[in-house]
């Protein structure tokens, strides 16, 4: 629903709606402080269930509250509307968080922030969390009235880390600063106010969950040449590793996108693959495959070609093909069809003992296991040093399909070279901005 809809909208509401509205004004309007509580609660409640247009029709009154600083807004009035309009904002697909942004509530809260504490300063955050999440708009006026920097201050000055109470405001406040550097603008502004490592601290110091949302709102800031370096320096890349072996999946998901973007820069890629090397050896199933796929997208970048070769990962790769578990061989099998397509990697590979297992794995039940065996093959195939050891493979026909397949690819003119699989440093300078 568009604002001009929530507008035509308004004119006509149910008889028992328009009467529930009316005495929402009047209590708002000469109610007492008891009773303002009572039906702006009763309002938050309903909001799951309460016609947008409804909804819509208190914004304005909802902000007032907020924009008033008297005797007759308590603390706790303004709380419980800022509590209210975040449940508001939660509804529909944004038009509501929109039509909230448009009522100067965002300048309101963003006034309050550094006057509040304990409930109060939650009830802001998760407020203009919701605004931002919902509504994309929001993150600029959040921008220019401040709201970065007063943020980050919170960040700063909510050193108990023990405090349940004060770790949800951070966490909160972590995810509007991941949505909010979305944009160029609002990612230099972030970087300049020094909140790298702000967000390292978090991620190194808070809970399960304070450390997924700053390290998801790292990777957010570092998705831009000039940042990648000084967070892996701020002491970013040993906090994502330990993702990786950590329970969560979306932790897993958050430090794998985190390595890719990192890893862009040569030194950075270095420490990574290191990491990487130390996963495949002691990690569970699930860190070791999550491991290989990271290894995957860094044999495409040019200037990490040698970086796997040198960091000893080939003949953990190759053990790891006869793994049991499907994942696993998926991921290593692709990360070493990626790396066949270098011929110092393919020596390597061959020293390891890769090739017998790769045939094998021609075989296997899993479709992308067998095609990527099968790509590794054609390239060993191809290769005048190893083209006498591909006999037995070239009678299977994944390998004959694959061949077939690469060959029309290359000879199209349209063929691009594993190496583009992620972009890589050139791309990266040509367009700074990942996100």
């Amino acid at each position: 629903m568009g604002h001009a809809e929530l507008g035509k909208s308004q004119e006509k509401m149910s008889p028992d709606w328009e009467q529930a509205f009316n005495r929402f004004e009047s209590v708002i309007a000469s109610g007492t402080e008891a009773t303002r509580l009572e039906v702006i609660a009763k309002l938050a409640h309903l909001s799951k269930r309460a016609p947008e247009y409804v909804l819509a029709r208190s914004i304005p009154i909802l902000a007032r509250l907020l924009e008033e600083d008297s005797l007759d807004n308590s603390r706790c009035v303004q709380e419980v509307a800022a509590y209210c309009l975040y449940h508001i904002a939660c509804r529909g697909e944004g038009e509501l968080a929109m039509e909230i942004g448009l009522s100067g509530v965002i300048t309101s809260l963003v006034r309050l922030l550094p006057h509040s504490d304990d409930s109060f300063r939650r009830v802001l955050i998760k407020s203009l969390w919701s605004l931002v999440t919902f509504g994309i708009e929001n993150r600029v006026v959040v921008a220019r009235n401040g709201g970065l920097e007063i943020i980050i201050d919170l960040l700063n000055s909510s050193t108990d880390a023990v405090s349940s109470g004060s770790m949800v405001s951070r966490e909160r406040a972590c995810q509007a600063i991941g949505l909010i550097g979305v944009t160029r603008r609002a990612r230099r502004v972030l970087a300049n106010l020094g909140v790298i490592p702000v967000l390292v601290e978090l991620f190194r110091d808070g809970d399960t969950r304070t450390k997924l949302v700053a390290g998801n709102s790292l990777g957010v800031i570092s998705a831009h040449i000039d940042y990648i370096r000084p967070v892996a320096e701020a002491g970013a890349i040993p906090l994502y590793a330990e993702l990786f072996q950590g329970s969560e999946l979306s932790g897993k998901e958050i430090a794998e996108d985190a390595f890719c973007i990192l890893a862009v820069d040569e030194g950075n890629a270095v420490v990574i693959a290191e990491h990487l090397v130390r996963i495949l050896r002691e990690g569970d199933d699930e860190a070791r495959a999550a491991a290989a796929d990271v290894l995957w997208d860094l044999s495409g970048y040019k200037h990490s070609v040698s970086v796997v070769l040198l960091s000893g990962a080939i003949p953990i790769l190759v053990d790891l093909l006869s793994n049991e578990n499907h994942e696993v061989k998926e991921k290593v099998s692709g990360a070493i069809a990626q790396l066949s397509y270098d011929e110092a990697n393919r020596v390597a590979l061959a020293d390891a003992g890769a090739i017998p297992f790769l045939m094998e794995l021609l075989h296997d039940e899993s479709e992308e296991s067998r095609d990527n065996a099968a790509e590794a093959l054609v390239n060993f195939s191809d290769d005048p040093l190893q083209h006498n050891r591909m006999s037995e493979a070239m009678q299977v026909p994944s390998f004959q399909n694959m061949q077939n397949r690469l060959t029309h690819i290359r000879a199209s003119e349209n063929y691009l070279a594993r190496s583009t699989r992620r972009m890589s440093i050139e791309q990266l300078i040509q367009n700074p901005d990942l996100v």
